[in-house]
């Protein structure tokens, strides 16, 4: 799974012309689910974001975490972000997971990321959704946690160039 975090002062989803989810300071994060990709995964990314330190301490240093602030988080479907993007001017979608799978892990990842944090909003998955945000820092990191199968080939790629 791929979470594209973003420390933001305020965000917000709209569809149809309605907002949808909204927080104000803490984290907006963009999520994909890949092919293969299951809960283990998603269990893997939300601990990790929950725990990733991208809020200043008193030193002005990034050392605390969303659970450390308690600030909100809101969640957003991005298939686009498991686009690849190697050759030609088109990308290819096909390393993102099916829509049943997408939709599932989703659901599951904003129910899992309720019941461990206290401020959860999502937008919606398959709509047409218009997202704000006023990014904060900016401080924007990519985070990834590859299925087993994905591990594997990357090792292996590894190996043979060297």
């Amino acid at each position: 799974m791929i979470g594209l975090l973003q420390r933001v002062s305020h965000a917000s989803v709209v569809v149809d012309g309605a907002t949808v989810g909204a927080i104000d300071g803490g984290l907006l994060v963009l999520l994909c689910a890949e092919r293969g990709d299951r809960e283990k995964e998603a269990d893997a990314l939300l601990t990790k974001l929950l725990a990733y330190r991208v809020f200043a301490d008193d030193a002005g240093k990034m050392n605390r975490s969303l659970s450390d602030i308690g600030g909100g988080l809101l969640l957003v479907p991005q298939f686009t972000l498991a686009a690849d993007t190697q050759s030609g001017k088109r990308p290819s979608f096909t390393p993102a997971a099916a829509p049943e799978d997408g939709r599932r892990l989703f659901d599951y990842f904003a129910g899992q990321a309720a019941s461990r944090h206290a401020q959860v909003a999502t937008g919606r998955f398959g709509a047409d959704m218009k997202v704000s945000l006023t990014n904060d820092g900016p401080v924007t990191f990519w985070l990834q946690v590859k299925p087993p199968a994905a591990k594997e080939l990357a090792k292996a790629s590894t190996k043979a160039l060297t």
